[in-house]
């Protein structure tokens, strides 16, 4: 049972968030929400909240790394947590004086520990204060530098360092550390992008157009999921890069379309909008309960030409037949090395060896895609990773294997200043979005 005092504590229960995270594995973008409603946080305190937990999430290893010379002996992995918490918010925060920190981490110590771990934790955060943080000049190696001052897992960083190099891998970690913005989609079959910018500015939100995307409007002074604007189903949430598939469809009103990996529906409802709402679009999930978030986005925003449909991607041929779609999105299950800045926990439990699992259901998904497709018809692979074996690896794979299929221009928005043909591959740090690939084949009317 919660001490009533805590209620409404936002340090005890970012504390909470950041324990459960390291030792039940829970995600937490799921547990802020829970968290939020049992600590009663009010409203005001929901920034200092989610900035706390992401912000000792972001800096894990870093703050590991400041810790390590103040810490003498084995100490409990809570007490670790703790202290992570506590470092960042004296290294980082500027707005909170330390000695009120170290206060509230004491207080926290007492209450699960004892006097002995009260006086462990304020002497260690005490003598950070007197003797400040150490330098990364000490890291010989460039890969572990990076690593520890992004605090991005080694094996990831030196992935990354081989594939891009180490300039552009240290200026995506770095970004990865950001406070995403705010985005969310104009639903153009309901509103033009100037009369949503007036709706959410009557309701006390900045809304400004993207410099990449018409449709796509960045959302500042408020939560845009909690105004009239959004439940009338005038705007959605989405994030910018993952709005670029629906460009690289290359749709037409009319079209028989299939989005074969659609939950939660973001990528499903910008289709219907490029549709016009006419012609139809198979929307489909291998799990009920995210197939139920497409259907309840669709019918907010009012889109009809959406059926959707429980299935597993793999049995697709099964369900429809050969050659029924002029578009097919495969928006395949990746490692979301894009998605980093949003899920920092992403970083601590992904593993190499999960990309080549990853793969193979991938050319599982875009071979059963081939088989849907009518001739002359684009198919759409794309991914919320930053990692060329499951994006170009896959997609190249995908072509070798299917002679029927070529590669073709990924059609994008002008602004993007994207003119090769090819694979795209969009860094966080191109413009402060979500890493994404994206790849477009066009079936040949006939096989030579």
């Amino acid at each position: 049972m919660k001490n009533k005092k805590l209620h409404g504590n936002v340090r005890d229960a970012a504390f909470s968030i950041l324990w459960a995270v390291e030792n039940k594995q829970a995600y937490s973008n799921l547990l802020l929400h829970q968290t939020i409603e049992s600590y009663g946080i009010s409203a005001k305190n929901r920034g200092l909240l989610t900035e706390i937990t992401y912000g000792t999430l972001q800096h894990q290893m870093t703050l590991d790394y400041y810790l390590e010379p103040y810490l003498k002996g084995k100490i409990e992995p809570w007490v670790k947590t703790l202290l992570r918490m506590s470092l960042y918010q004296i290294v980082y925060l500027d707005r909170i004086p330390s000695h009120a920190v170290v206060h509230e981490a004491v207080e926290i110590a007492k209450r699960r520990g004892h006097g002995g771990v009260a006086s462990l934790v304020n002497g260690v955060l005490r003598s950070v204060q007197r003797s400040g943080v150490r330098s990364f000049n000490t890291i010989a190696d460039p890969i572990e530098k990076i690593s520890i001052e992004t605090s991005h897992p080694a094996w990831m960083i030196k992935r990354w360092a081989e594939q891009f190099g180490l300039e552009k891998t240290r200026e995506m970690a770095l970004e990865n550390n950001k406070i995403p913005s705010q985005t969310v989609r104009v639903n153009t079959v309901r509103a033009t992008v100037e009369e949503a910018i007036e709706m959410l500015e009557s309701e006390g939100l900045e809304a400004v157009p993207s410099k990449i995307i018409p449709e796509c409007l960045v959302v500042t002074g408020g939560q845009p999921a909690r105004t009239a604007t959004f439940e009338k189903g005038f705007i959605t949430i989405q994030d910018e890069s993952s709005m670029l598939p629906s460009y690289a469809l290359q749709l037409e009103p009319g079209m028989k379309v299939l989005d074969m990996c659609a939950a939660p529906g973001g990528k499903s409802t910008h289709i219907a909008e490029k549709l016009n709402n006419e012609g139809v679009l198979y929307s489909m999930d291998l799990h009920p309960h995210k197939v139920k978030l497409i259907k309840e986005s669709a019918d907010r925003l009012g889109h009809t030409v959406i059926e959707t449909d429980v299935i597993d991607g793999k049995k697709s041929v099964e369900r429809f037949g050969r050659e029924q779609f002029d578009r097919v999105l495969v928006d395949a299950p990746c490692s979301g090395l894009g998605v980093i800045k949003r899920k920092p926990d992403i970083k601590y439990t992904k593993k190499e060896e999960d990309f080549s699992r990853l793969q193979e259901i991938q050319i599982e998904l875009l071979d059963q895609a081939a088989q849907l497709l009518k001739p002359d018809g684009i198919l759409v692979y794309s991914t919320c990773t930053v990692d060329n074996m499951e994006n170009r690896g896959t997609a190249e794979r995908f072509l070798k294997e299917h002679p029927d299929m070529e590669k073709i221009q990924v059609s994008l928005p002008e602004a993007l200043g994207i003119k090769h043909t090819g694979f795209v591959q969009v860094f966080p740090q191109d413009f402060g979005s979500d890493g994404f690939f994206i790849a477009a084949f066009r079936k040949s009317a006939v096989v030579e």
